[in-house]
């Protein structure tokens, strides 16, 4: 299993958690919601729980609870800049499909 960041991914995470000041990673998962049945949940996380799987890439942590992997193997996550928006993006290869804001996905 694998979970990937881009280089501009795993600086901007890095300069989040430095600007933070505290934290151990990006804590990563899903949760039903949006057009198309699951939607990202990315946060910090300060903490490892008993089912957490923790990925590294470009010296920075993501953390998945176990039972969001079967969701999210394979993903990349990149970080872009298009005029005054920043977002992480998501690759995810389990994605069949999106709605049409891109806040969800389908399996």
């Amino acid at each position: 299993m694998s979970i990937t960041l881009t280089d501009r991914a795993a600086q901007q995470v890095a300069k989040q958690l430095k600007k933070r000041g505290k934290g151990l990673g990006l804590r990563l998962g899903v949760k039903r919601a949006g057009c198309s049945g699951f939607a990202y949940v990315v946060d910090f996380a300060d903490e490892l729980g008993e089912n957490d799987r923790i990925f590294e890439a470009g010296g920075v942590k993501v953390i998945v609870k176990a039972g969001d992997l079967p969701l999210l193997e394979g993903l990349e996550i990149d970080y872009t800049r298009e005029g005054i928006s920043e977002a992480y993006r998501f690759s995810n290869p389990k994605a069949k499909g999106t709605c049409g804001c891109g806040e969800s996905f389908s399996v």
